[in-house]
């Protein structure tokens, strides 16, 4: 099962090699999320660890995971396992509105005066 969150980079991890064979880079995203900001780890393994190379502290992403979870000597652990990020681009701010040069096209000053012939009740 996969999930996908939006957040903002908030820190990377170097890539640690667990074993010989093995290795992983966390990464901390923050999600604002009502009055309280969230702060999410995820993790990378193996090759996907060079993933982060791309990204910068501050960056606004979007993270691909799915969930991990195993049991160590009556322990229970959870992962968030990262296995795809993008950038997501800033939003854009909406050009501010002009006089229309199109006359075809109605607009605000259009519209017909309250109390003309036109029988519709709204």
């Amino acid at each position: 099962m996969s999930f996908e969150v939006d957040g903002k980079l908030h820190k990377v991890f170097d890539t640690e090699s667990k074993t010989d064979s093995f290795q992983a880079r966390e990464f901390v995203i923050e999600i604002t999320n009502g009055n309280y900001p969230q702060f999410i780890k995820f993790q990378l393994v193996q090759d996907r660890c060079a993933i982060m190379d791309n990204y910068e502290e501050g960056d606004d992403i979007k993270v691909y995971f799915d969930l991990r979870g195993r049991e160590w000597n009556g322990k229970y652990f959870t992962n968030l396992n990262a296995w795809r990020v993008d950038k997501q681009e800033a939003e854009s701010v909406a050009p501010p509105v002009t006089q229309n040069q199109d006359s075809s096209f109605p607009s605000a000053t259009d519209e017909p005066a309250m109390g003309s012939d036109d029988d519709l009740p709204f």
